[in-house]
């Protein structure tokens, strides 16, 4: 039987909370077994380029990463958040260590084409490094992974963290019985975005469509469902989307997600 593998992605938001991100690696670094974490990059950036005196532009909740951009989001994803998170799992007795896609090769992507909207140097995944990955793991080192990929031609390039939390867990999911974990400032899907107690607690592929044609579903919540349904298709045995608390155990208020 496969060992099991737990992929969890961190959001922005908690990020940007000391004290709820303080909480969440503290059950993080209790997890048991084998377990990668992918985290995004929260505000600092934007923060940073302003003290820099640029605004980046966005589109449809998406950077726009110009040169100025793919610099400021490299020194705060992969430097700042991502070390600072790395310290404090360490801390925690967690071992850990960094990683942007261009250490080990760890996420090889492609520039992402213009067609209507030219987003600059944003990447698409195109491999993960997974035999890599699983040397740190069977060493007992947690891969910490930001939003920080590379091309093999000597660019980096701005990716998704949602998205590399999908392709990390279904890349590992031929080695691992891999579960795939999203922590957020929401309980999980709502149907009400101000309302905590709308949690769905189950999702299927059929219901989402509906709620999605329903308009039901806050259009934030639709990249991240796509990345869950696709690493469902892919053969990660199971995913989830909830409050850091999800990591606690026997805690049950969270959306589990089915085909």
């Amino acid at each position: 039987m496969a060992t099991e593998l737990k992929v969890v992605k961190i959001g922005g938001n908690v990020i940007d909370n000391p004290a709820m991100l303080d909480s969440f690696l503290k059950d993080f670094a209790s997890l048991e077994g084998p377990k990668i974490l992918v985290h995004g990059g929260g505000k600092k950036a934007t923060e940073l380029s302003h003290k820099m005196g640029f605004y980046p532009q966005m589109v449809e909740g998406r950077r726009i990463t110009t040169d100025q951009d793919i610099e400021v989001v490299t020194m705060v994803y992969a430097g700042l958040i991502n070390k600072s998170v790395v310290a404090k799992l360490q801390k925690l007795g967690n071992n850990t260590i960094g990683l942007s896609g261009a250490d080990g090769n760890a996420i090889l992507a492609s520039k992402r084409p213009a067609k209507t909207i030219d987003y600059g140097w944003v990447g698409d995944i195109e491999k993960v490094n997974s035999e890599f990955l699983k040397s740190l793991v069977e060493q007992g080192i947690t891969p910490v992974l930001c939003a920080i990929t590379h091309d093999g031609d000597g660019h980096l390039l701005n990716t998704n963290a949602d998205t590399i939390a999908s392709e990390v867990a279904v890349a590992m999911s031929t080695l691992y019985n891999t579960q795939l974990i999203y922590c957020f400032e929401k309980q999980g899907v709502l149907t009400d975005v101000n309302d905590e107690s709308s949690v769905i607690l189950e999702l299927n592929e059929s219901s989402y469509n509906s709620l999605k044609d329903e308009q039901a579903i806050h259009s934030g919540m639709i990249p991240k469902l796509d990345n869950c349904f696709n690493a469902l298709k892919k053969n990660v045995r199971k995913v989830i989307i909830g409050s850091p608390d999800v990591l606690k155990k026997d805690y049950k208020t969270f959306t589990a997600l089915t085909l």
